[in-house]
């Protein structure tokens, strides 16, 4: 190897320590959540929009998820399914975690959703952790399993004077104002546009501020700032989200003041 070659691989060597020491010190400054959940968290990198959204406008926020296609609540608690988020949550300190559960344990299993959201709910607050409660929503082919979800969330977050975020009734409300949007992958999972909606509600109750400036383009960035883009939203499907989001007031839903 020539010398030039190897001064230049040391030099990509200390960019990239350079890069990765801020990253990591822009962290350690960042309000830090962790989603905790499954396939409904994490398709079309969920967590992610929302970082870049809170990075776009200046916010300094910083989201991690601890997630397993098809996983509950109850499993997450018992490391089942190769779940890792109880050594997550004892490695790495957050300031505020998202509970989501299985899209049908509300329904089919009310009582182990009270048990097991219960269970990190007391975990989180011992470890000064704020739980928030993710609301999911109604398959597309059942609208009716709305209103059940919706039912059960709110108990939970009513006890224990939790923040519910109301994803579920957003869609809700878009479904009904704009049939014309595919807001679904499948019969469950949310598309690209539906991941979007999402993420645009965590924004606006983890932050509190307007949505109305989020662009329609996300990215991420990489170690020497190359823009790595997460989601390509049209212009009038934008418009329409913002509004939407802008308009539904989420403070109803916010037990935890």
């Amino acid at each position: 190897m020539t010398m030039k070659k190897i001064v230049s691989r040391l030099l990509y060597v200390l960019l990239l320590a350079g890069g990765l020491t801020q990253a990591f010190a822009q962290q350690q400054e960042d309000e830090k959540v962790l989603f905790i959940g499954n396939s409904f968290t994490y398709f079309w990198n969920m967590p992610d929009l929302v970082e870049a959204m809170a990075k776009d406008q200046g916010v300094n926020l910083y989201t991690d998820h601890s997630t397993v296609g098809g996983s509950n609540l109850k499993q997450h608690w018992e490391e089942e399914k190769e779940t890792q988020t109880r050594k997550r949550l004892e490695a790495i300190s957050y300031d505020r975690a998202v509970l989501q559960d299985h899209s049908l344990s509300t329904i089919d299993h009310t009582e182990r959703f009270q048990e097991y959201g219960e269970r990190f709910i007391e975990l989180l607050r011992n470890k000064g952790t704020e739980p928030l409660l993710y609301m999911s929503w109604a398959y597309d082919s059942n609208p009716l399993m709305q209103d059940k979800i919706t039912q059960e969330y709110l108990a939970l977050g009513k006890k224990h004077n939790l923040q519910v975020v109301p994803a579920g009734l957003v869609i809700e409300k878009a479904r009904q104002l704009r049939p014309d949007l595919d807001l679904f992958f499948d019969d469950k999972h949310p598309s690209a546009d539906g991941a979007y909606l999402i993420a645009l509600v965590f924004y606006k109750a983890l932050t509190g501020k307007s949505i109305s400036e989020i662009p329609n383009r996300l990215y991420s960035e990489g170690d020497f700032g190359e823009r790595h883009y997460l989601c390509f939203v049209l212009p009038e499907t934008g418009d329409f989200f913002r509004d939407l989001v802008e308009q539904f007031d989420v403070e109803p839903y916010d037990y935890s003041k």
